[in-house]
């Protein structure tokens, strides 16, 4: 938790440097041509406090009404507009400023604690209304803290996060603003227009945010911009310390899942809350133009968001009947988003990910997740995870891993009917390759960070020789032969690199890739070279070619059967994976 803390402060005070800080910006340099000594330091004060109830407390009680998502964004416009009103509307903002002048006095607070020369609770009751319209700007860390809050006890915790938040920015635009003071203080003489300057720029930039230009802007600089000019806390917000921190945090109470059993007994499907917005993505492939989708922009239809990776094969056994779906439903009202949310470095890359939506022959829309924003909204912990959501923005059904496809497909004709839509026809028929109904050997990382069930005496992160080839690994075990240069994620062959494992499956995949071209890597089974029962698989003549990082697979077999799988790995050939099926 105190890293969390930590990295929440940094991540707080880099978000007031991005340009997120904007719709605030105009306040805090009229601040600075106005009011006593101490009033910047009080709308800090009031910007952090109110900013950490906004993000946290507030979400109880919108989640405990049932009042939609988008309200405190809302609440946020409105605040903004007020603040700039104000300032543009000279005796309306005198007006203001004389009654929160005399608020302090009024609570017993000494004269010289209000206006005058200190300004100090004047000053913290205005960054009390703006820390509303700072909220927005929570990244990352603050988003998993805000969507796990309404679903778990409060707890201090996440109370010191969210401050500790809040106190970072504020810091940062307490400078801003004595900065602003020493700049701006010529300007003394023409504060009112500079004021009323302020106050036009605040209602406009209400006004982009009620368009969604700004989430728009965000979503393309992501992905056109270098990230330090979008949010210098980006890379802060998504290290693997801060990430296992906010896993912990958001704990297994805030995983929910239901509706499938009420689909197969044609029960009304349950409301299991409201879905979170597409937050945070990169790329979009599939829509006009690239232009990211907003779940509120498709109200009226019924949305299917499917969280996948691309050489995940439990997700790739999947994509044959969403792909159905989407061909047979999307005229009758149905969206299917997939959310690409990456498990290794190499999925991070647009243009693997678009390969793979053309291998696959995918044509719903599909969002890159890269620093998994809309994963944490979802509060999601799986590959696959499929969440239906009606026409009125509710989630009706969530559901984990493969299978269920005949109750998920009814789900999606019963929510369809709801919305009105007619002539469904038959269901759909899928031919589609299934897991093995027999227990197989788990799935196998190779890289430093998770390697498990290695006979090697050391498999840590640097170079390695790890010597001849020997007698084979015991049942479920795996070794490296031959010079290696492993990795927190992965394993690169050098020289004379061998990969044995002992295995019970029907089917053996390799997440595998070349950053050199296509290069040969020879396969076999029990010391032979492979036969295969089909003609499918990546294997040809015991030779597998490795090029695009990918999942490749490497033995398909009759049935479900023990064997030791001998990969001789070329140079310049990363190894991630082995999983079975």
């Amino acid at each position: 938790m105190v890293v969390l803390i930590v990295f929440a402060f940094i991540a707080g005070a880099a978000t007031a440097l991005s340009p997120c800080v904007l719709p605030v910006l105009p306040v805090a340099l009229a601040a600075g041509v106005t009011g006593g000594r101490r009033r910047p330091l009080g709308v800090v004060s009031g910007l952090a406090l109110s900013f950490t109830v906004a993000t946290v407390a507030l979400v109880y009680l919108i989640s405990a009404l049932g009042l939609p998502d988008q309200l405190l964004r809302t609440l946020s416009i409105i605040a903004l507009i007020g603040f700039g009103v104000s300032l543009l509307v000279p005796a309306l903002g005198d007006r203001l400023e004389a009654r929160l002048s005399r608020i302090g006095p009024s609570l017993g607070i000494g004269a010289r604690g209000g206006g005058g020369e200190g300004g100090f609770w004047s000053g913290m009751l205005v960054g009390g209304g703006l820390g509303f319209v700072y909220a927005p700007c929570a990244g990352p860390i603050l988003a998993g803290v805000i969507t796990v809050s309404a679903s778990q006890s409060f707890s201090a915790g996440r109370l010191a996060v969210a401050l500790a938040y809040g106190i970072g920015s504020a810091v940062v635009l307490y400078g801003l603003m004595l900065g602003g003071r020493r700049l701006t203080g010529r300007l003394a003489r023409r504060s009112g227009r500079f004021q009323m300057s302020m106050g036009a720029i605040m209602v406009v930039i209400a006004a982009l945010m009620l368009g969604n230009y700004d989430t728009r802007f965000e979503t393309t600089s992501a992905a056109d911009l270098p990230s330090f000019l979008v949010s210098p806390a980006k890379g802060l917000e998504t290290t693997s310390a801060a990430a296992k921190d906010l896993a912990a945090l958001r704990g297994h109470k805030a995983r929910r899942t239901g509706g499938l059993k009420e689909a197969h007994t044609g029960e009304r499907l349950p409301v299991l809350g409201v879905a979170p917005q597409f937050t945070g993505t990169q790329s979009w492939f599939n829509t006009p133009a690239g232009r990211p989708l907003r779940l509120d922009a498709l109200r009226g239809r019924v949305v299917l968001v499917d969280f996948w990776t691309y050489s995940c094969i439990n997700c790739i056994r999947t994509l044959p009947y969403l792909n159905a779906w989407n061909e047979r439903y999307a005229g009758k009202g149905l969206t299917i988003v997939g959310v690409h949310t990456p498990e290794f470095p190499f999925e991070h890359s647009a243009a693997n990910v678009q390969e793979a939506i053309r291998q696959n022959g995918i044509r719903y829309p599909v969002a890159q997740d890269n620093n998994y924003s809309t994963w944490n909204a979802y509060n999601n912990e799986y590959w696959p995870a499929e969440y239906l959501i009606d026409a009125q923005g509710r989630i009706r059904v969530a559901d984990f891993g493969e299978g269920e496809y005949a109750a998920k497909e009814q789900a999606i004709r019963s929510l369809l009917i709801e919305a009105g839509a007619e002539g469904l026809g038959q269901a759909t028929k899928v031919s589609a390759q299934a897991p093995s109904a027999s227990e197989t050997t788990q799935e196998s990382y190779l890289g430093a960070e998770k390697a498990e069930r290695f006979e090697n005496a050391s498999v840590s992160a640097g170079p390695h020789d790890f010597g001849a080839a020997g007698a084979a690994p015991k049942p479920e075990h795996l070794r490296y032969r031959g010079s290696w240069q492993v990795s927190a994620d992965s394993a690169q062959a050098v020289a004379g690199a061998v990969l044995q494992l002992n295995f019970l499956a029907r089917r053996v995949f390799l997440v595998a890739g070349s950053a050199r071209g296509a290069s040969p890597a020879r396969v076999l089974l029990d010391g032979h070279p492979i036969a295969q029962a089909d003609a499918g698989g990546d294997v040809h003549g015991a030779t597998a070619s490795i090029g695009f990082q990918r999942l490749y697979r490497l033995v398909e077999l009759p049935r479900v059967e023990r064997h030791v799988l001998t990969v001789e790995v070329p140079p310049g050939v990363s190894v991630y994976s082995f999983t079975f099926g």
